[in-house]
């Protein structure tokens, strides 16, 4: 009676537990992996700069606008000079003056002006041509932005399909805890019918013993898989941003079930075009190219039409303002010289990217004719270990029968039950084998 209150408030206190645990399924799994993980959010903040980079490119296409003033006071006067009052004076007027007063007159006068000022100015300089410097500018900044979506697309892709493996990883642990339940049920049976013979007399003892030596195996592999579980539960658990929180996986499909071969192979010529792999390789090929086109305009002549205006005052009513426009034209001459290394440089930079769009196209090809592969060979590993769990079945049924007609020893039955466990476990491997293999090659295909 006491044994069965303990066990009565072990169930309720498990019940509790369960209770209070999340249960999330693997949908909202990966969801919650991909709102929780760093290269994401690192994902998203490098599109919001590459979209920052586009915009500020953008702005090239309009004026440029300065606006400059200059104020100042000088401790002595800028412009300086010296006057010759024998030359401003009239002839007539000199004479007419007694020649003593002319006597006095100095010979030179130091004059000064300009000793403090103010000048302020507007230039507005519309660029007309570049070289194509402003249009692939704009465009190079576009594919920088296609690359960021690009990257965050594999980050996200790498990022669920660690969720997945997550997932999997703690319902092989239950399912394997589940078969650990069958096995202890038919070893306590196995106990009590040896007991029964041991106590009637017909019965060895060493029977009795080995039954209990198994279940004290299966106690230990219980306490191994409840600590694995409970591990793995953790690792989700801080993976998804919910550390500290009591979590489980909802089973979204029977592991006991043998499922339907996958029928979703493709086209693999046709489905590298799909990829995000692919599409990085070619903003590569694109990048590399516009960067050239660049370069060369770099060295190419300019042209620019402008306005301004300008106002002045030098003090003692010496203010004024215009205004003016004006065209320019530059033209690199002399570094047509480095320029014409620096393009190569470049055009040899846009081969490389088109010889490695080339072959990693055709090594995309081949990942995914192995992913495909280990989809193939997963499935038929488990439909191999779906017979052997049917052969074990029976074989455990025909060891049991004998056992009971004292054919067999209970090691034998014993060895029998073994094989069933690890035919069980087998299955359920092989089956969270399979569903990460079919996500490996779905995201290889670009699904």
């Amino acid at each position: 009676m006491k044994k069965q209150v303990i066990i009565l408030g072990m169930v309720f206190i498990s019940s509790l537990s369960l209770y209070a645990q999340t249960e999330l399924s693997l949908s909202e799994i990966k969801q919650k992996a991909v709102e929780h993980n760093i290269q994401i959010r690192s994902a998203n903040r490098s599109i919001a700069q590459a979209q920052e980079q586009r915009k500020e490119a953008f702005t090239n296409y309009f004026p440029q606008v300065q606006a400059t003033g200059l104020g100042f006071k000088s401790s002595t006067s800028i412009i300086k000079t010296e006057l010759r009052p024998s030359e401003l004076l009239p002839s007539s007027l000199a004479q007419a003056l007694p020649s003593e007063m002319v006597a006095t007159i100095p010979s030179t006068i130091p004059f000064g002006m300009i000793d403090r000022g103010v000048m302020v100015g507007v230039t507005l300089v519309q660029p007309v041509f570049m070289g194509g410097q402003i249009v692939n500018g704009n465009k190079l900044a576009k594919v920088g932005e296609e690359v960021s979506r690009l990257q965050k697309r594999t980050s996200q892709n790498a990022v669920e399909l660690t969720a997945e493996q997550y997932y999997w990883q703690i319902v092989t642990l239950q399912e394997k805890m589940k078969t650990l339940d069958a096995v202890s049920a038919l070893l306590e049976k196995y106990e009590k019918d040896a007991a029964v013979l041991v106590k009637a007399g017909i019965g060895m003892r060493n029977d009795l013993l080995s039954v209990q030596l198994k279940q004290n195996e299966v106690e230990s592999n219980r306490i191994k898989l409840e600590n694995g579980l409970k591990l793995s539960r953790m690792v989700l658990a801080q993976y998804i941003g919910m550390e500290g929180k009591e979590i489980n996986v909802k089973i979204e499909v029977n592991p006991e079930q043998m499922p339907a071969y996958p029928t979703l192979k493709v086209d693999h010529s046709e489905a590298v075009s799909a990829t995000p792999e692919y599409h990085l390789l070619q903003k590569n090929v694109e990048a590399t190219t516009l960067q050239r086109k660049m370069e060369v305009g770099k060295h190419l002549p300019s042209v620019a039409v402008g306005a301004g205006y300008n106002y002045y005052d030098m003090g003692k009513g010496t203010d004024s303002n215009f205004g003016a426009i004006f065209a320019t034209v530059s033209v690199p001459i002399s570094s047509w010289w480095g320029g014409s290394h620096a393009i190569k440089r470049k055009k040899l930079a846009e081969e490389n990217a088109r010889e490695q769009l080339t072959d990693n196209a055709q090594l995309l090809k081949i990942r995914m004719q192995k992913n495909w592969n280990d989809v193939d060979d997963a499935y038929k590993q488990l439909a191999l270990a779906k017979k052997s769990i049917e052969q074990s079945e029976e074989n455990l049924r025909l060891n049991r029968d004998y056992y009971q007609a004292g054919t067999v020893t209970m090691n034998d039955l014993l060895d029998a039950q073994q094989k069933y466990q690890q035919c069980r476990d087998r299955y359920t491997d092989a089956y969270a084998q399979l569903q990460t293999k079919i996500v490996e090659y779905k995201q290889s295909i670009g699904q």
